[in-house]
């Protein structure tokens, strides 16, 4: 088995990447739950529009005291539940703001170590080739060497 060895910076990127997922995730997962909040809150403002609407009819038609009672409860019902859908809402739209913070944070801090690991990298590129360079003149002075011996009988 040829393991192969991982830097700390290997290790920390891998860390981050994770982290960056992580923050990903819950930011997904916020802004369903603020597209689903929104989902509710435009449904209650359609009902209470719609029942808004049938209680102005039984106005025009006339109606007795005890419905009109219990339309205009249920719409201050409808009115307390809309307004906590829209603190709701808004504590929903906060969350998404700190997890995106939280995902650019784990990203940008991603982008910083995968640039350092590209400049060890490319560092090592150079090394790699400055010893391969090296191995190659010492080749080509071993033949010269060679060749001059074969060619010179004198000097044997």
């Amino acid at each position: 088995m040829n393991a192969v060895k991982r830097s700390p910076l290997d290790t920390l990127i891998e860390l981050t990447r994770q982290s960056r997922d992580g923050a990903g995730k819950s930011l997904a997962d916020d802004r369903k739950r603020s597209l689903e909040t929104i989902s509710q809150l435009e449904t209650l403002a359609d009902y209470r529009q719609e029942y808004a609407n049938q209680l102005q009819d039984m106005l025009r038609r006339g109606t007795d005291t005890a419905m009109l009672h219990n339309y205009q409860q249920f719409l201050r019902t409808l009115d307390a539940a809309i307004a906590r859908a829209r603190e709701t809402l808004s504590q929903q739209e906060q969350r998404v703001a700190s997890s995106r913070q939280q995902w650019q944070q784990q990203q940008q801090q991603l982008s910083s170590y995968d640039t350092l690991a590209g400049r060890r990298a490319q560092q090592q590129r150079r090394q790699e080739q400055r010893r391969e360079q090296v191995q190659s003149d010492e080749l080509t002075s071993n033949m010269s060497a060679r060749q001059r011996q074969q060619s010179d009988p004198q000097d044997q």
